[in-house]
């Protein structure tokens, strides 16, 4: 299958760490690229040293978090801080289509690895640099971390209760949404490549990456000069819209009414015959303005009720319900096992593990995860070698010299 993927052929330097760089270049593994993540134990990536562990015991290999962000990778350990290592850099680049990078703004110039550098070497060579900031304004050597980036954005702004201070989104959304925007990315740039032959650099900023894709509350200000108000779980423009609770532990089901048809199809299910008549509801201006009494009346029907029954009932009426899902859930729902969704592969640490796997399925053009993320290091031998063509001598003297470490 690896051989007909769409970007079988296509070797990418990947400088990347902690994750949206790394989620930039898993998508372009999943195409079939040939991903070779250049990494050191002296500094291992971030993820490598974050939970959860496999079987609760601490490892650079046995991370859950690293282990399904480099899936289907290659793991080159090269300390960069030696003017060697950064020579055996500049010779897989020079034998690589793409390189990848998210550090911080100018750090890979200050090493000697910046694009006018590359590009000496690899001509056509494509680059992607996906700092916090972008490369250029007044603020693009600010430091970048993503729980600070999401405020940073604007999605804290919007994010939160009534009268509550702007809160998290849960997780730091703009670093998989930056990897996705640099995959696209990076597609748009091998394209291009194979029309003209030119490469390219690509300045992508996770801060616009992350703002782009919440662009209906910064119209909210461009247009009307107003800011969106927090409001928990309700949409202005839907009632009831809210998550609700259900019998059982921690059992919650979200429901979400778009329409006045779908609010007296809902109240006829929940069976109050007064309720499509009630001045108070039968509009969404009216169930606006009553909203903390309709969703009262929704929860005391819920309350006695399991979310798979709530969702069961309400999506037969065509009404979009669903559980509010569990990470235990998720890993055990038929659905996503039947559409072949998870990804179960042997690693040489931590055994077989279940995965997210990829989420697009192509008629033409099938694309899978091909193996497990790689132990820190182990395909040293092989980059060098097969790919580099030292000898074994050469690859055993590097190690001695902890410039392959």
């Amino acid at each position: 299958m690896a051989d007909i993927a769409p970007l079988s052929g296509i070797r990418v330097a990947d400088f990347t760490w902690v994750w949206a760089g790394p989620y930039c270049t898993l998508q372009l593994a999943h195409l079939g690229a040939e991903v070779i993540r250049i990494e050191s134990s002296a500094r291992p990536c971030v993820t490598r040293l974050l939970p959860p562990w496999a079987d609760g015991e601490f490892g650079v290999n046995r991370s859950g978090y690293f282990n399904q962000y480099n899936q289907g990778k290659l793991s080159l350990a090269l300390d960069l801080r030696e003017a060697r290592a950064k020579a055996i850099a500049k010779e897989l680049v020079a034998v690589s289509d793409v390189v990848c990078e998210n550090f911080a703004a100018g750090v890979m110039d200050r090493i000697g690895l910046g694009y006018e550098a590359l590009r000496q070497v690899k001509p056509d060579l494509i680059m992607i640099a996906m700092s916090g900031y972008g490369a250029t304004g007044p603020e693009s050597h600010y430091v970048s971390y993503g729980p600070a980036q999401v405020p940073l954005s604007g999605f804290s702004s919007v994010t939160g209760y009534r009268g509550w201070p702007p809160m998290h989104v849960g997780i730091s959304y703009g670093d998989p949404n930056g990897g996705l925007h640099g995959a696209v990315a990076v597609l748009a740039a091998l394209h291009y490549r194979a029309r003209t032959g030119r490469g390219q650099y690509i300045d992508l900023s996770q801060q616009e990456t992350t703002i782009s894709v919440l662009a209906e509350a910064v119209l909210r200000y461009t247009m009307a000069g107003e800011q969106p108000a927090r409001d928990g779980n309700r949409d202005p423009h839907m009632a009831p819209h809210g998550v609700f609770r259900c019998t059982g532990d921690e059992r919650w089901v979200a429901i979400s009414v778009r329409s006045d048809g779908e609010w007296r199809r809902l109240a006829e299910i929940i069976d109050q015959d007064a309720l499509p008549t009630d001045v108070r509801f039968a509009t969404l201006t009216g169930r606006k303005a009553n909203e903390d009494a309709l969703e009262a009346i929704v929860s005391s029907w819920t309350l006695d009720r399991s979310c798979e029954d709530v969702t069961r009932t309400l999506q037969a009426a065509g009404i979009p319900a669903f559980p509010s899902m569990s990470n235990r859930d998720l890993a055990e729902d038929a659905h996503l096992n039947a559409a072949g969704f998870f990804v179960s592969l042997p690693h040489a640490e931590v055994g077989t593990r279940q995965h997210a796997g990829i989420p697009w399925r192509l008629s033409r053009t099938p694309t899978a995860v091909r193996q497990a993320a790689p132990c820190l290091g182990e395909h040293t031998d092989y980059v060098m070698q097969e790919i580099l063509g030292y000898t074994a001598a050469e690859v055993q003297q590097l190690k001695q010299q902890q410039i392959l470490t």
